[in-house]
């Protein structure tokens, strides 16, 4: 979009539409077969673009969540109280089916379907992102549960939110969050103390009352919440613990304080204590963590997901203000260096989003080759987007120079934005450790994979080498490996978008991402190599 302003100052972008702007993500989803969502998502991509929303955001996240532990009669309420913005980015959420869709349509491209709404949303206004998301994620964890399914599944299929503080019976849509990680382990949640005490046998199962307390626990207005816990008999349990108990009396749960984050501000992240809190048994007793982390599995996607909008978002914004900006009597785009640095960002937007996106579209298929790409990009995908959602919002600042750097702007609140999906759902560490993990625990899939990438590789010698290399890797004695669990994941990560490039991108796009990222000189500082003589060209190709 352009236009011309008196004083070179560049106009807003707004009124336009995420979707159809974005050639890349609007060809990945006819890929995943999701074509009969398309008019769904040509209607929500001018949604999120348009300047009702825009401010709506703005305003979820200008005025913060307050917490209200006590009514003025002094009993506790633990109550937390959001601008009315907040409500309308989860109403538009959960209209568009981050919280359910692929749990609820039988299609396994709804998984493509839900990965380009999760996309769209996540450059608009991310702490929204963060309850939704989860809810969808727990749907295949309480189904562990028939008794307490039936009770829930009709609210977790509701695509309204529902604002209101109620039991879950009087409530027409629901929100799940999670408590997993205490003070004294975080992700070492083997470390945990909290305690699960059994109460006997109701209508939903085994109950239990829990004591001990959670270092975060995401979202505290959700209607409730899967918590890990230990019970004397098997040790780490996974249970749910809502918000109101059965019998209409508020559950003990006592917010503590709610988290003063760097960014995702809009978002209540919240510490609290169980004060002998009901909850009920998910899943198999002393098995707590398996059953939790495939909730993880999903969010993990979705950090993915994210943070491939976030780096999306921050190059629309980037070439918009280079195309409305002048300088040394030309376009700012027009300028030789940043023609080169925001060719580098196309680049790096584009085998972002074909990571994510082609990832979402494994997880609806029992296909022994889908299952174990899972497996193995899963957390490589989760370590890599993020990583580059954090240097490429960075950079997208900087082209803006001064006029990125004030809070009336776009560009703060992305920047503050992109970091927490990094260390949400596990670190880069963690990250790199489950891939390494997934490769020792799973052989074969680890060979499907690299079979399947050596494969498409051929067409390169450049990409060959590397999926030979990597290859050669998990050979390694295990505690040289581990040392190089980073580097391998990188190399992973690297090998599996160029493969993706080659098969999906235009042969100019793919030949500039290969020669650049397997540049020796290629590192940190976006631009240094487009890989490619005709930068602009990608420009034109990155923006419809």
């Amino acid at each position: 979009m352009t236009g011309i302003h008196p004083h070179n100052q560049v106009p807003e972008l707004k009124d336009y539409n995420v979707y159809t702007s974005d050639p890349v993500l609007r060809r990945a989803v006819q890929r995943g077969d999701a074509g009969w969502r398309d008019a769904e998502l040509v209607r929500q991509g001018a949604e999120y673009g348009a300047e009702a929303t825009l401010r709506a955001a703005e305003d979820a996240n200008r005025h913060e969540p307050e917490l209200h532990t006590h009514s003025r009669t002094g009993e506790r309420i633990d109550l937390v109280k959001f601008h009315p913005a907040w409500h309308t980015m989860m109403s538009i959420a959960r209209r568009n089916g981050i919280a359910n869709l692929p749990f609820f349509d039988g299609r396994p491209s709804a998984w493509t379907a839900y990965g380009a709404s999760l996309y769209m949303h996540s450059q608009i206004e991310s702490g929204s992102t963060c309850p939704t998301t989860m809810t969808k994620a727990c749907i295949p964890v309480l189904r562990h549960n028939a008794a307490l399914y039936g009770v829930v599944e009709s609210k977790l299929a509701a695509m309204e939110h529902d604002e209101r503080d109620l039991p879950l019976e009087q409530k027409r849509s629901i929100a799940v969050g999670m408590g997993m990680t205490e003070r004294q382990g975080g992700s070492d949640v083997r470390t945990n103390t909290t305690r699960a005490v059994p109460f006997g046998q109701g209508p939903w199962g085994s109950e239990f009352l829990i004591t001990g307390h959670k270092w975060f626990f995401s979202a505290p207005m959700c209607d409730g919440h899967l918590v890990l816990a230990k019970t004397d008999e098997r040790g780490s349990t996974c249970f749910f613990v809502p918000r109101w108990r059965p019998d209409g009396s508020k559950n003990p749960i006592h917010i503590q304080r709610l988290k003063d984050k760097v960014g995702n501000r809009s978002n209540s992240s919240s510490e609290v204590e169980f004060k002998e809190a009901w909850g009920v048994l998910v899943g198999e007793e002393g098995r707590g963590i398996p059953t939790i982390i495939e909730m993880a599995t999903f969010t993990r996607l979705d950090c993915a997901l994210s943070s491939a909008g976030f780096i999306r978002q921050a190059l629309a914004q980037a070439l918009h203000y280079t195309r409305n900006r002048h300088a040394f009597g030309k376009a700012l785009v027009d300028q030789p260096v940043m023609t080169e640095l925001l060719g580098d960002m196309a680049l790096e937007s584009e085998a972002a989003t074909l990571l994510a996106m082609d990832l979402a579209s494994h997880f609806g298929s029992t296909d022994a080759l889908d299952v174990a790409w899972r497996r193995l990009m899963t957390p490589a995908a989760k370590f890599w987007n993020c990583k580059r959602a954090v240097a490429l919002t960075g950079e997208a600042m900087e082209v803006f120079g001064g006029n990125g750097y004030v809070e009336d702007g776009p560009m703060g609140r992305l920047f503050r934005e992109a970091p927490v999906n990094s260390i949400w759902e596990g670190s880069g560490n963690v990250m790199s450790l489950d891939v390494l993990r997934a490769v020792s625990r799973n052989p074969d899939d680890a060979h499907l994979v690299l079979d399947h990438l050596q494969d498409v590789a051929s067409q390169d010698a450049r990409v060959l080498a590397q999926a030979h290399a990597l290859r050669d890797a998990i050979q390694l004695p295990p505690t040289e490996l581990e040392r190089q669990a980073r580097r391998f994941t990188q190399r992973l990560v690297l090998t599996a978008q160029a493969c993706l490039m080659l098969q999906h991108a235009s042969p100019e796009a793919s030949s500039a991402f290969i020669g650049s990222r397997f540049d020796p000189d290629w590192g940190p500082v976006a631009g240094i190599s487009a890989g490619t003589s005709d930068p602009a060209a990608l420009l034109r190709a990155a923006w419809s």
